[in-house]
């Protein structure tokens, strides 16, 4: 693959105070794109690619979004040192929000189903995060009705960026993960496959994608049923529809099965080297599966995070 370049991360403004404006904000984005060798043997030629995402200071996708809602706080005036950055989350993007309060000096608050796991719990803690646990049986969506009623309740003393229906989250993608792509692909992309969960991910690279290469072929995927085991993404047609959800966006949408992705990853790493999360797991089922109808061309998608935060899992127990 080609040197990623140094692209702009985000959108903000880049001449702001050095003390806030750390090392670890910079480390942001231009991630590395890698060629899933083994996968794409069952393929050839068709080439099958993964945004390695876990390289983002916070360890996932949600660093980019995070980020660029924070800068458009500020740059609104809706964050200011006397509020608290309070929203809903399943996981990694609380991960990022704390990571960023942390380095910003922003106090942090997070609505979080309660059965979000041990890890992710104190990797919340150790950056500070004010966890409010919610009803687990709800899910995300419990979650984000408890962010509503708080911020109903106190619009003064948070600042909301409501992950869910802020243009910055998708339109971080826009600005990053979509030109990056493209320039490491050398413009030769030509299916681009993701998750929807908050859809910030899809909608922001997907759009930059089709602007840049007219004849891609944009496919998301989401879990095939309501009760699936695949942290941070949605099953639309049951869930509360995030409002900045582009319907008509996708050339095709599929449906991914928890066990395919669990079974993925342990594929990835054995056969990869790759310890990669189920979401990640479902990335590349769901990318094979799109190469499997193909005779030729390169397919990319996004592996959300590592596998690290979910070995308290009991499905890499298989062998």
């Amino acid at each position: 693959m080609t040197e990623t370049p140094n692209i702009p991360t985000l959108s903000g403004d880049s001449t702001r105070a050095l003390d806030r404006r750390t090392r670890v904000i910079d480390c942001i984005g231009n991630t590395p794109l890698l060629e899933l060798a083994a996968i794409s043997k069952e393929v050839a030629p068709v080439r099958i690619l993964g945004k390695a995402e876990w390289y983002n200071p916070g360890g996932s996708v949600k660093d980019r979004p995070a980020l660029n809602m924070i800068l458009e706080g500020e740059k609104s005036g809706k964050l200011t040192r006397e509020k608290t950055l309070m929203d809903s989350t399943s996981g990694n993007t609380g991960i990022a929000y704390a990571m960023l309060c942390a380095a910003m000096g922003y106090k942090v608050k997070l609505c979080v189903p309660k059965n979000i796991g041990p890890l992710r719990q104190r990797i919340l803690e150790a950056y500070g995060a004010d966890l409010v646990m919610t009803d687990p049986t709800l899910g995300s969506d419990g979650a984000i009705e408890e962010a509503i009623r708080l911020f109903e309740a106190e619009p003064d003393r948070y600042f909301y960026p409501d992950q869910y229906s802020n243009p910055a989250n998708w339109q971080a993608h826009y600005n990053s993960t979509g030109p990056e792509i493209y320039t490491q692909t050398n413009g030769e992309i030509t299916h681009f496959v993701a998750a929807l969960g908050t859809t910030g991910t899809f909608r922001g690279t997907g759009t930059r994608l089709k602007e840049m290469v007219d004849t891609i072929k944009l496919i998301s995927f989401q879990p095939d049923s309501p009760m699936h085991g695949l942290e941070g993404m949605k099953h639309i047609p049951t869930s509360l529809v995030p409002a900045i959800y582009e319907e008509n966006l996708a050339d095709e949408n599929r449906w991914v099965r928890t066990e395919d992705a669990q079974a993925m990853c342990l594929r990835l790493a054995k056969e990869e080297g790759l310890l990669v999360g189920p979401s990640a797991g479902a990335a590349v089922s769901c990318a094979l599966d799109v190469a499997r109808s193909l005779s030729d061309g390169t397919v990319v998608t996004i592996l959300p995070d590592s596998g690290y935060k979910y070995l308290d899992f009991r499905f890499w127990e298989n062998k």
